[in-house]
């Protein structure tokens, strides 16, 4: 199968200038206090990949049917409906300490690889910046650069 075209690609777009033009107030405040948690975590300049995702570093995957791709490490979008942060800490030999990570973050919803929060001020930043190192660790234990 081989590597399909992705959508979700980097671009020349810089990750600030998409965080200023987004046009709610409070999801520009949100995605700068995000994207500051996240180069503390990762030690890295984001990327805007595709059109909407902030993404940090960034690592190559290849499924057991063949297909392969490229995405970010790490990252977030700030979606108008809840900030969505890419999580892959909830996949890992960590299951306990993540369960009660998300048991103590406050409100959120999450997906197969992603946490949705609606507003900022519901969740406990100190509680989500650890998800986002775990996270983090994670990927560069399954991804070694």
């Amino acid at each position: 199968m081989g590597k399909a075209e992705l959508k979700t690609k980097p671009t020349a777009v810089s990750a600030a200038d998409f965080i200023a033009g987004l046009p709610d107030a409070r999801r520009r405040e949100e995605a700068a206090v995000i994207d500051v948690m996240h180069r503390r975590v990762t030690g890295l300049e984001p990327k805007l990949w595709g059109p909407s995702i902030i993404g940090y570093g960034s690592y190559s995957y290849k499924y057991d049917s063949g297909r392969e791709g490229t995405m970010c490490r790490a990252g977030f979008s700030p979606r108008k409906a809840a900030m969505t942060l890419y999580l892959m800490g909830n996949y890992c030999d960590r299951q306990a300490e993540v369960d009660d990570l998300f048991a103590r973050l406050g409100k959120h919803k999450t997906g197969k690889s992603c946490l949705y929060i609606s507003k900022l001020g519901d969740v406990d930043m100190a509680v989500l910046e650890r998800l986002v190192a775990i996270s983090w660790q994670v990927m560069n234990e399954r991804y070694p650069a």
